[in-house]
């Protein structure tokens, strides 16, 4: 009886050692760097050892992955903790640890959203594309909240390309069962075509600009980043009627 417990719990070390050594060769070099060579190396054992634990590369950065969502989304919890009863500060203040945590975690930042494959080379998509994962969780969390405060300045629906039409349904379907999860369900009248455009042109514009600033690539020298991006989240709110001069 004893012995398969004695061997979970060598099995769990393992585990941990080798996501731990990842997210180090990760941290210092970037996702190119995690390979299981280098992790073997690291921990003095051979490459096919590692196969006991994970099928393949991908496996091992799948999980990895898994791990910087869950750190970010508590790192994000822990900002918006005194926040209960605000969803629009809610919100913001997930921009705004969004925004902090990228520019002080690139390299996790570039496994987890640099690109739509999650730098894998497999269809794993990005963090808030996951929806049911924490980050997404978080993020959508806030965004119910806020929609159940708040009277938003919608797009009609016939404003929606029609080409979209299709994706943005299935997207509302996955919508509803993450904020009814999450504690925050929305009529599904409320949440039509125009709602969730909005919610994805939201993402992509906080998502495009802390990417640009990550990388370094604003079209101008800015020096004064943090006012531009206060600036873009003014913008935000007074698009969607959260905010008016």
């Amino acid at each position: 009886m004893s012995s398969p417990t004695r061997r979970g719990r060598a099995r769990a070390a393992t585990e941990s050692d080798i996501r731990r050594t990842a997210r180090k060769l990760l941290v210092g070099q970037g996702p190119e760097a995690v390979t299981l060579r280098a992790i073997a190396r690291e921990l003095g054992i051979t490459a096919p050892a590692l196969y006991r634990y994970y099928e393949s590369r991908d496996d091992l950065l799948e999980n990895l992955r898994l791990d910087v969502c869950t750190d970010l989304a508590a790192e994000l919890a822990e900002d918006i903790a005194e926040l209960k009863d605000e969803g629009l500060l809610q919100l913001f203040q997930i921009c705004k640890g969004f925004r902090r945590w990228a520019l002080t975690h690139t390299k996790e930042f570039t496994l987890v959203f640099a690109s739509p494959t999650g730098a894998t080379g497999t269809a794993t998509g990005s963090a808030l594309r996951r929806l049911d994962e924490p980050f997404g969780k978080i993020f959508l969390a806030a965004a119910g909240h806020v929609l159940a405060q708040h009277d938003l300045v919608m797009p009609p629906n016939d404003v929606v390309p029609p080409e979209l039409r299709d994706d943005l349904t299935a997207f509302q379907e996955d919508l509803l069962t993450v904020l009814k999860e999450s504690g925050r369900e929305i009529p599904p009248e409320k949440l039509d075509l125009g709602l969730t455009y909005l919610m994805i042109t939201f993402w992509a514009r906080l998502y495009g600009h802390v990417t640009l600033e990550v990388f370094g690539n604003y079209p101008i020298p800015v020096s004064k980043p943090d006012v531009l991006f206060e600036a873009m989240l003014t913008d935000l709110a007074r698009d969607v009627g959260l905010y008016s001069d």
